[in-house]
């Protein structure tokens, strides 16, 4: 193999890139209940009911937490499930995709 044909062969191989991930972050707020929250995390993000709670707690303590971190077209989809099943059910629950 010549220098040139080990050139090339290097420049071929291309390096895989990990894809940006998304933080989805819930936003509190003073008409959603604990109760939906816990829902929301355990069926949309699919937590434990611990993770759920200790999630669900630090929203309701410091007003946003990280409710998963996702590639941007599952981080979108999970907002917009969130969005949709908070407002079916009568809440202004809010989710936010952040890089």
């Amino acid at each position: 193999m010549t220098k040139s044909d080990q050139a090339l062969k290097e420049k071929l191989q291309t390096k895989q890139k990990e894809p940006t991930v998304y933080k989805v972050v819930l936003l509190n707020d003073d008409y959603t209940t604990m109760d939906f929250v816990m829902n929301v995390l355990e069926s949309i993000f699919e937590k434990s009911p611990s993770e759920a709670y200790q999630i669900m707690m630090h929203v309701h303590v410091h007003g946003r937490g990280i409710a998963g971190a996702y590639p941007w077209e599952l981080a979108e989809t999970k907002v917009e499930q969130t969005t949709s099943l908070a407002r079916e059910s009568g809440y202004p629950l809010k989710a936010v995709v952040e890089e």
